[in-house]
């Protein structure tokens, strides 16, 4: 995959693709270009995918980078191959198309038409929107609060699940908060929703100085939100190892308990792509056990 040049053709898993645009400054803060973003996904794709395939995605368009519109998009877009997969998934407003990122030809394909987040729902295609095969918990940081009081959430939120059952597994989310994750047998996805939110309810009983479960904005200041909502079968997450369209480009990256514990300032667990190509190529997909048959867990 090249890293620089505006324009080149390129032929991945023996599909075509025709890259364009590669010189453009997508983040302005921080000058990565398209070809950056490209070679990043290029790169990333072994990890990446396992967490993504099967799963309908939603994406972030931002074809002209951060200096440019950006919108959230679920068909698939004018110009995409006709090789890279597609589902119907069942809307309130209707039936819509929607691409699977099966591939690292696929993945690139969609980003190199603006499509740089990659957005998933926590149930696969083939199981449907009624068989979620896994729980997540998104730890948002109100006005005051940081992702260094997220780090302690997640760390009482982990003791919670694992007297449930469940294995918690952390993702920066690339943005300002965390992402945790549990690998669940098939459950629907009303008792997902369900146990999420009684576990929200439970943490702010606990720490109603801390943590906030309420979709009011206005309770959010100084506290962690668990927003639990991203459980229904309708929401989507963030994908693990997705850029995020950020002043500079963050990724949603798994991190190690030992790095939650020791986290004392935001920007210790804030990664570029660069970055977090160095650290799979030192630990290797720090989020595998998730995807394993033998880690999935019934709700209790």
């Amino acid at each position: 995959m090249p890293a620089s040049s505006d324009r080149q053709a390129v032929e991945i898993e023996g599909h075509r693709l025709s890259l364009s645009h590669l010189d453009r400054v997508l983040f302005p803060a921080s000058g990565h270009t398209k070809a950056q973003v490209l070679h990043y996904y290029a790169r990333v794709a072994g990890v990446l995918l396992p967490h993504a395939t099967g799963r309908p995605a939603s994406f972030v368009r931002a074809p002209e980078g951060l200096t440019g519109q950006s919108w959230v998009a679920k068909n698939p877009p004018g110009g995409v191959p006709g090789w890279v997969s597609v589902v119907p998934v069942e809307h309130r407003e209707g039936v819509t198309e929607q691409v699977v990122i099966d591939s690292a030809a696929a993945l690139i394909a969609m980003a190199n038409l603006g499509a740089y987040e990659v957005h998933v729902p926590q149930w696969t295609a083939a199981a449907g929107p009624d068989a979620h095969d896994r729980l997540v918990l998104d730890l948002d940081p109100g006005p005051g609060a940081d992702l260094v009081l997220c780090c302690r959430v997640a760390q009482r939120l982990r003791q919670l699940l694992d007297d449930d059952g469940l294995t918690a597994h952390a993702v920066v989310s690339g943005s300002k908060g965390l992402h945790l994750y549990a690998a669940l047998c098939p459950t629907p996805g009303r008792a997902a929703s369900a146990y999420a939110k009684e576990l929200a309810g439970r943490m702010q009983g606990e720490h109603p100085g801390l943590v906030v479960a309420s979709m009011a904005r206005a309770a959010r200041r100084g506290k962690v939100f668990i927003d639990w909502s991203q459980n229904a079968s309708a929401k989507t997450t963030a994908a693990p190892y997705t850029v995020r369209l950020r002043d500079r480009p963050g990724v949603a990256a798994p991190v190690g308990w030992d790095e939650i514990a020791a986290c004392a300032d935001p920007g210790e667990l804030a990664f570029t792509p660069e970055e977090v190509l160095d650290r799979v190529a030192a630990h290797g997909d720090l989020l595998a056990p998730l995807t394993g048959d033998d880690t999935r867990r019934p709700l209790p």
